[in-house]
């Protein structure tokens, strides 16, 4: 047991407390996957069984480091402990079971993009209008539902507005569409386990009997569903220790439910509880920052974090004139940091609230020649060309699979149009099969054309042969006489452009995937490599180890941690986002998601936020995020020119104060609602002379037109320079400054 000299008291008593319930609160940066590391392989060294152990973490990047370190720590025995995500967890247990709830083995797992295409469908099937009712938003609703054990009933009871009434319809024939593709949506992956438990008690004894230990990681982020699986699982012997931070629970537009931690205690009464308080992650200063900010939150388990690191540098607050000023000075301060501390690219991540908000930063770094890489971007997976041959292999593995049949009928060009489809589905739904199964079917001859029944009858025999194939062939061996006879290799040199020579290179770098899944898996199976495809996260798919700048969104970059973080975009509206600033606990989950963000940086943290910024196509004023307002003003320092309406009194760069007055929270309300918080105008114009002296922010002017105003900003250069004027009659333009003849009044 001397790894456990590794931890400090509270780690090390969190660890040997292996029997009954036990929640340990770990604060961020307080080595809480070391605890779980740690506390696994200490049931292992005590005679524990390792099959015994059922470990959930939210990420398989996690779950491989964790298994990875405890073989180093106790042995390969290790290897047999139950480690994985919830999703993948309860994928390989419904492997097992699933016949005895009426699916086959080789159920298929729709992805995000096969759902939503399973729901277009489904509207066109019900004569249901998608510019009316947005497909996204029925997925999204349907996903919360069932995350919510809300069945199609269920649901079409719960309200009686027209987007419910139809998000009912849709997610009642979803439903038995997934079941008559022997497919099975991510949530059903958690739903389907509760299912099996629910009607087949014996079932739920055997695992009862077989985990006698549950570890569940990121508790803070499970959803009901989770919450039930977990509680079911641990009934028998009450061994389950849950590891979280409530302080980091931001997944609620995912069905996170933050009550299933605070109110852990109420469920086990028994428990024991562990704080782990000591940050070995961040600086003082850093820390102070997150500290001062998450104290406004009410629901909240109470935590005082502290760290023995050095205090720091401050943190760093700069005001932008707009999101390309923004992007210049993230570029900037890159360049200088890397200067002057020896720091590596990898070293820096540039955290947003929405994706939207990257482009500036891309258009920086690139202009800058700094490369970089975009966490939650457009993954590998799911590439068109790649999810076309992967729709391929998961129809040879599951032939019931409808979508992924009419997603390649067509892939290459067969001549099977959509009234051809339309009588196959047809078929189908008479014979209550599949639609492949439809195709093999001789009444096609009566109400098809000779020249598509032959077109039909070839693409059958062709997916029948590789379906009795696939069993005696490896699947990189399948998959590489597959791509070589669908022929979508060759089309693509032939077509010889930029863009189809790397599409072709992505096709080959899944065929490449397909042998090295066989090289680490030699007895595995199709279902097995696709099932792995399917649960992978925008985490799990990034590639860390490059010298490159990472960029991500806030959500992404839990778990992460970097030596220089930036956090852009802090206005109200963007962050927090419009819609969260109603409820209050829609803000406190905002605020949490601030709080993870300032807990990622281990060195230096700076933060931004822009007096303009481009949304929707349109320039638009800003006002500063109320999280600024929420931090000790003694703990930043500021860079760039704030107005004195726009701002408090910052402590600048080099110290001192400036002499402007603070803004009291009433002030505030009353100049947004009269708009008189004014940016600043763009420095360095390379090209002035269109601009009049007297023309400036905060300036009194008058045009032919519109009458008397007030410049609230300036956008722009030379003959593009553009003002935004709040004019006492009409209210707000923008105007181009080279004919708007402004006079100065």
């Amino acid at each position: 047991m001397s790894f456990l000299d590794e931890l400090n008291p509270v780690q090390r008593d969190a660890v040997r407390a292996v029997n009954g319930p036990v929640m340990i609160v770990a604060g961020a940066g307080s080595g809480k996957t070391r605890v779980l590391t740690y506390r696994t392989a200490y049931l292992v060294q005590l005679g524990v069984r390792p099959e015994s152990i059922l470990a959930l973490t939210f990420t398989n990047k996690a779950a491989d480091e964790m298994k990875s370190r405890i073989v180093t720590l106790v042995g390969e025995g290790s290897q047999h402990v139950w480690m994985g995500t919830f999703h993948s967890i309860f994928a390989r247990i419904l492997r097992f079971e699933c016949e005895r709830i009426g699916y086959q083995r080789n159920f298929t797992i729709y992805d995000t993009d096969d759902t939503l295409s399973l729901i277009k469908s489904t509207m066109t099937a019900l004569g249901i209008p998608q510019q009316q009712y947005n497909p996204q938003g029925i997925r999204v609703r349907i996903s919360m539902a069932k995350n919510q054990l809300v069945s199609p009933t269920a649901y079409r009871e719960s309200g009686v507005d027209p987007m419910t009434e139809k998000t009912a319809l849709v997610f009642d024939a979803y439903e038995k569409a997934l079941k008559l593709s022997n497919a099975m949506d991510f949530d059903d992956l958690l739903l389907k386990p509760l299912e099996l438990f629910a009607k087949h008690p014996e079932t739920l004894e055997r695992y009862h009997y077989r985990f006698k230990y549950i570890l569940v990681d990121e508790y803070q982020d499970t959803n009901r569903v989770q919450y039930r699986l977990i509680q079911e699982l641990a009934k028998m012997h009450r061994n389950i220790c849950v590891v979280g931070d409530d302080a980091q629970s931001i997944y609620a537009f995912r069905g996170a439910d933050i009550r299933n931690i605070l109110d852990f205690e109420r469920d086990y009464p028994d428990a024991t509880v562990f704080r782990l308080e000591q940050n070995y992650r961040s600086t003082k200063t850093i820390l102070s920052v997150a500290d001062t900010l998450i104290r406004h939150n009410i629901d909240q388990i109470q935590k005082e974090l502290w760290t023995a690191n050095g205090t720091g540098e401050p943190v760093l607050l700069r005001v932008c004139a707009d999101d390309r000023d923004e992007g210049r000075h993230i570029v900037a301060a890159i360049e200088e940091e890397s200067r002057q501390k020896k720091l590596d690219l990898k070293d820096f991540a540039v955290l947003y609230r929405t994706n939207a908000q990257s482009r500036a930063i891309e258009d920086a770094l690139r202009l800058a020649s700094i490369p970089y890489v975009i966490v939650g971007g457009v993954a590998f997976y799911k590439r068109k060309e790649i999810k076309d041959v992967l729709a391929y292999l998961k129809l040879i593995a599951n032939p019931r699979d409808n979508e992924s049949l009419l997603r390649i009928i067509n892939l290459p060009a067969r001549g099977i149009g959509s009234t051809t489809i339309g009588k196959i589905r047809a078929l189908a739904t008479k014979r209550h099969g599949s639609l492949f199964e439809a195709m093999g079917l001789k009444e096609l001859d009566d109400v098809l054309a000779d020249r598509t029944v032959r077109a039909i009858r070839q693409f059958h025999a062709f997916l029948a042969k590789y379906i009795a194939m696939k069993e005696a062939m490896s699947v990189s061996e399948l998959g590489r006489v597959l791509v070589d006879e669908i022929g979508i290799l060759q089309a693509l040199k032939e077509e010889n452009t930029p863009d189809s020579l790397s599409r072709r290179e992505n096709i080959l770098e899944l065929v490449a995937g397909l042998s090295s899944y066989n090289a680490e898996h030699p007895d595995g199976k199709l279902e097995d490599f696709l099932e792995q495809v399917s649960l992978l996260s925008d985490v799990d798919m990034t590639e860390f180890g490059h010298n490159t700048v990472t960029l991500m969104t806030l959500h992404a970059a839990k778990g992460l941690e970097y030596p220089v973080v930036f956090i852009t975009g802090l206005e109200e509206g963007l962050f927090p986002i419009s819609s969260a600033t109603a409820e209050r606990r829609d803000l406190e989950e905002e605020r949490r998601l601030m709080y993870v963000g300032i807990t990622r940086a281990q060195q230096k943290l700076y933060l931004s936020h822009a007096l303009t910024r481009y949304r929707f196509g349109e320039l638009s004023y800003s006002s500063r995020s109320r999280f600024i307002d929420e931090i000790e003003e003694h703990l930043t320092v500021v860079e760039g020119a704030p107005t004195a309406e726009h701002t408090r009194p910052y402590r600048r760069q080099g110290g001192g104060v400036p002499d402007f007055l603070t803004p009291r929270p009433q002030q505030r309300k009353k100049r947004e609602e009269e708009g008189q918080y004014r940016s600043d105008p763009m420095p360095n114009y390379e090209d002035e002379s269109q601009i009049s002296p007297q023309v400036h922010v905060g300036a009194r002017v008058t045009h032919e037109s519109f009458g008397a105003g007030r410049i609230v900003a300036i956008d722009g250069r030379g003959d593009n320079a553009r003002a935004i004027v709040d004019f006492d009659s009409v209210g707000r333009k923008h105007l181009m400054l080279k004919f708007a003849n402004l006079r100065p009044r």
